[in-house]
């Protein structure tokens, strides 16, 4: 028990300080490790594991379109790219589909390390 609450309050010390960025990062790893535990869900035919992490991935998917900066042109083109991701992640839902999983993963892989190289940049110049 100790050993939990000592991890918890790592966990809760690493966001309270986390740069922005750095939180966009663990948004993208957190739907990327919700949606590989809802594959191993489907894949057990446990319904009920798979629904609840496709709807953690789903609500940080929210969280990025909440919060982009409209004022830039190419928000409309990420609120496009999580629309279509959203409405994937529903469609896998009801469906229980691992290939629709499986495609999200893809595209979140591709926005996280897309942003890791950004972040990259960004602290060399």
């Amino acid at each position: 028990m100790a050993i939990n609450q000592a991890y918890a309050q790592y966990n809760n010390s690493k966001i309270m300080t986390a740069s922005p960025a750095e939180l966009s990062l663990m948004l993208y790893e957190g739907a990327i490790k919700f949606c590989n535990i809802a594959i191993m869900g489907i894949e057990q035919k446990d319904i009920e594991k798979a629904h609840i992490n496709i709807i953690k991935a789903n609500n940080i998917i929210m969280e990025f379109q909440i919060t982009l900066d409209r004022k830039y042109p190419v928000a409309q083109e990420f609120e496009n790219v999580y629309d279509y991701i959203y409405n994937r992640l529903v469609e896998a839902n009801m469906k229980k589909d691992k290939e629709i999983v499986e495609e999200v993963l893809l595209h979140l892989r591709g926005l996280r390390d897309t942003w890791k190289e950004v972040m990259r940049l960004t602290k060399t110049t």
